[in-house]
């Protein structure tokens, strides 16, 4: 009979191309999702009857190896507490992202009627369905110019039970009138593409191939190309007074600062991740 210490060393043994620590957190995620079996069995040595079916481990220990996700393995990831299924099609939510969601949801938590708020670039839906199932006095908006991250964002919110209306939209070429005969917003959020193809020899091999590069990446040439058509959409589709927070480059934070002000945005702070590195600008549209 298998044990779980045994199952937990041999899984652990075999992953190679992550560093120790890493592949320990990642040998306990793949027990607890396939085995259900938690760290403190582990840890007691729980025996695993031999009738428990277990997955095609050596298929999973190859995919790590070939250093896919491995949220795209399981199928899903956390975020805000809540499931959320992802695919090669979006994006993984990242922690510093749930910072963004917590400032739009403490800023938000007063109920008050007719409050709309859009979430421009959605992918796997996690922004919009969070702010939906933690602010349901408030009127959530969803845009993607990718159908396949559309169909991952609109299962997400059907399995979570979140009220989300999705549009197919480029934030670039936006298509007049408004889907879902919204003329104006009272808050707008976005995690845009903001990472420059300089920056790809920086970044891990799990991340280059298997994320979509159409959510991840944006010309050196202009690297503020979306946070220029936010701000310039929030001038004429923002009510007075409304709010825009984006997630940004930490090395463009004075320069995404800019782009608001110059369009007339007022209150224009850049904010820290938990990291201590410039990672929001959030700003108030006044006229």
């Amino acid at each position: 009979m298998t044990s779980a210490r045994q199952l937990y060393q041999y899984i652990l043994t075999s992953i190679k191309v992550y560093p120790e620590k890493e592949a320990q957190a990642l040998t306990f995620m793949l027990l607890e999702h396939y085995m259900r079996l938690r760290n403190i069995d582990v840890l007691v040595d729980r025996p695993v009857p031999e009738n428990t079916a277990q997955p095609d481990w050596g298929n999973i220990i190859e995919r790590l190896n070939n250093n896919e996700p491995i949220q795209h393995i399981i199928g899903s990831t956390e975020f805000c507490g809540l499931e959320f299924r992802v695919s090669s099609s979006v994006m993984i939510p990242r922690p510093e992202t749930e910072e963004l969601v917590r400032m739009v949801t403490r800023d938000y938590a007063e109920p008050e009627k007719n409050i709309s708020i859009l979430d421009i670039g959605t992918g796997s839906g996690c922004i919009a369905i969070v702010l939906a199932r933690f602010l349901p006095h408030v009127s959530v908006h969803a845009w993607d110019v990718s159908d396949d991250a559309l169909e991952v964002a609109r299962e997400n919110a059907r399995q979570l039970i979140a009220d989300v209306i999705f549009a197919k939209q480029d934030m670039l070429d936006v298509t007049f009138p408004l889907p879902g005969n919204i003329m104006q917003f009272d808050c707008l959020v976005s995690n845009p593409p903001y990472v420059t193809y300089s920056e790809q020899e920086h970044m891990r091999p799990n991340v280059l191939r298997f994320e979509p590069h159409q959510a991840l990446f944006v010309e050196d040439s202009d690297p503020l190309l979306f946070y220029k058509a936010i701000a310039s959409f929030g001038m004429h589709y923002l009510k007075s007074s409304g709010k825009c927070y984006v997630e940004i480059n930490e090395h463009f934070g004075a320069e995404t600062k800019k782009v608001f002000e110059e369009r007339n945005y007022t209150n224009v702070e850049i904010l820290r991740d938990i990291h201590g590195k410039d990672r929001f600008v959030r700003a108030i549209w006044g006229r």
